[in-house]
């Protein structure tokens, strides 16, 4: 297996086992409530990520110079800050995707990821590997938000839909996948939100347990290899002073 081959297993590994939604169980709030369309899981991905990024960016900056006592409120006001451009952008450009995403817009402020990401990571480290850290952590809340609209908008209604917020919400693609008289309609609701997000929850629960045995069978086999390794080492040694 090439190098870059594991690396990209890795990469994706590590977006599920350190999923912030399924695999932290950050940001749940606002991933249960905006789920219904991948419109909403588009839009706010988006704006998770633009406020990640650059507030990791920033923090990393001005870590040094913020003093321990309110380093918290500093960085609460740099996230204020981005969440507000974020909302004056979109309130300008994509009113439909603004009004949609409602309040959760501006709860992105204490959204825990991003405040959580700031205070673990950015505070410690260069800009460049905080930038990193931002968009990855802000690509797998994306995915959790995308996988969980899929499955509530097809369940729900049957239908696969996508438009663009910038064009008067105009219809991108809308396919039916499943016939009228077959849907949930509970998919749609906080009912069929709690029940998606608790089975894929658990997928990536059994992910982890599954990674975590593969690593103690590794682990424990290279333990046995050591020991066949040095009792073969002491048998030769061994054998080498009787035959003086």
């Amino acid at each position: 297996m090439s190098e870059k081959k594991t690396k990209k297993q890795g990469f994706f590994s590590k977006m599920l086992t350190d999923n912030p939604v399924f695999g932290l169980y950050l940001g749940i709030c606002s991933t249960l409530a905006i789920s219904t369309s991948i419109n909403n899981a588009l839009g706010m991905g988006a704006g998770v990520i633009f406020v990640l990024v650059l507030s990791n960016v920033v923090v990393s900056l001005i870590a040094p110079i913020t003093p321990d006592d309110i380093h918290i409120p500093v960085y609460i006001v740099v996230i204020a800050t981005l969440v507000t451009i974020l909302q004056m952008f979109l309130n300008a450009y994509a009113v439909d995707l603004y009004t949609a995403l409602g309040a959760f817009l501006s709860l992105i402020v204490v959204n825990c990821i991003i405040l959580g990401r700031a205070e673990a990571y950015a505070c410690n480290h260069n800009v460049k590997d905080s930038a990193k850290d931002g968009l990855m952590m802000g690509l797998s809340y994306t995915l959790s938000l995308l996988v969980m609209s899929l499955i509530r908008q097809v369940l729900g209604t049957g239908v696969l839909e996508l438009t663009n917020p910038f064009a008067g919400s105009a219809v991108i693609f809308s396919i039916r996948l499943i016939p009228e008289q077959f849907i949930i309609p509970m998919f749609t609701g906080e009912t069929g939100a709690f029940f998606t997000f608790a089975v894929l929850a658990a997928l990536i629960a059994l992910y982890k347990n599954k990674l975590a045995e593969a690593e103690a069978a590794a682990e424990k086999a290279a333990k046995v290899a050591a020991a066949k390794a040095k009792a073969a080492q002491l048998a030769k040694e061994k054998a080498a002073k009787e035959a003086a």
